[in-house]
């Protein structure tokens, strides 16, 4: 693989070493990934912004860090970057996941004609194959709330944490991170998801409140939740938490003997699974989740009362 690798490599360089400087630099497929990245941040989308570095990240290590031409993406080449993400234990899903970021980046400079469309992503994968249940039962989910975990404070936080996610309708980690004390009022939170802009009201109770009240933060904090405690940092220090918190939860799972692997987004699956158990329509369930990806259950959820939804939330955290 390596020998292979490299011999592509030298073939590459020597094939750019024919193009004149300017032409060359115009058309180097990193430079021209991160000019993408660039206007990704310059639009908010910092996200897609990060996804997009992530990939690039490891394309660039493939190639050992030397940009390429745009000339030089073909297909021989993304099926030697394939057999390298193989090797290295990148699961089909994640590679599949690269591979289109590098062909939009790809199919983006064929629009501004910097390169003829040589279908270099032909014969890789860039499907998504089905992924392994991630959703808990009720019973499981009571297990994880009666864990005595009060002599591993990590492991007791990581777990509320899961705990206020799955109470919140699956509440993703990063709208948790950046709730503010002012999102709740009048017994009700509103925020808007960080994902779709849609905003979300919950109605508030009473295991959300306790948690709140176990963690409290500084009146300085402008924050509902310990998560952040610097806002100029906040990026590093959500994503830094996260993957804490997610590592915990591994932990947490061992103690509690669960059948698959806990993560924070687990809490979303199973709020979803276990109101579908409790024959919640799904359009309710999919208000709940804030959805806002079918027109037509859109059309039909514009006019459904928030209460309906609430009612739903509470018969669930009745039974835990």
């Amino acid at each position: 693989m390596k020998s292979i690798k490299k011999s592509t490599c030298r073939s590459i360089a020597t094939g750019a070493a024919g193009r004149n400087q300017a032409t060359a630099s115009e058309s180097a497929y990193f430079k021209f990934m991160l000019g993408v990245i660039e206007r990704l941040q310059q639009m908010g989308q910092t996200r897609t912004a990060e996804a997009y570095r992530s990939a690039l990240s490891s394309f660039q290590q493939f190639l050992g860090g030397k940009d390429v031409s745009l000339h030089a993406i073909n297909s021989d080449l993304m099926l030697l970057y394939e057999a390298y993400l193989k090797q290295r234990g990148v699961s089909r899903n994640s590679s599949s996941f690269y591979m289109r970021i590098l062909r939009a980046t790809y199919n983006r400079a064929v629009e501004n004609q910097l390169t003829d469309n040589r279908l270099p992503f032909k014969h890789v994968y860039t499907g998504i194959d089905k992924t392994v249940k991630r959703a808990l039962p009720l019973k499981a989910v009571k297990k994880i709330k009666h864990l005595d975990l009060s002599a591993k404070p990590a492991l007791d936080f990581a777990r509320d944490m899961f705990l206020f996610a799955f109470y919140t309708r699956g509440m993703s980690f990063i709208d948790m991170a950046y709730l503010k004390k002012n999102d709740l009022r009048h017994g009700i939170l509103t925020y808007r998801r960080r994902k779709t802009g849609q905003t979300i009201c919950i109605k508030w109770e009473k295991c959300m409140q306790e948690i709140i009240d176990k963690y409290p933060v500084s009146r300085q904090s402008p924050y509902l939740l310990p998560i952040l405690t610097c806002p100029d940092e906040s990026r590093n220090q959500y994503r830094n938490m996260l993957s804490r918190t997610n590592q915990h939860l591994k932990e947490v799972a061992l103690s509690a003997d669960l059948p698959i692997p806990l993560t924070l987004y687990v809490a979303r699956h199973s709020w979803a699974s276990i109101a579908q158990s409790k024959h919640i329509p799904l359009s309710v369930i999919s208000k709940g989740l804030g959805h806002d990806s079918e027109q037509t259950t859109q059309i039909y959820l514009a006019s459904l009362d928030r209460s309906v939804i609430d009612k739903a939330n509470k018969m669930i955290l009745n039974d835990l």
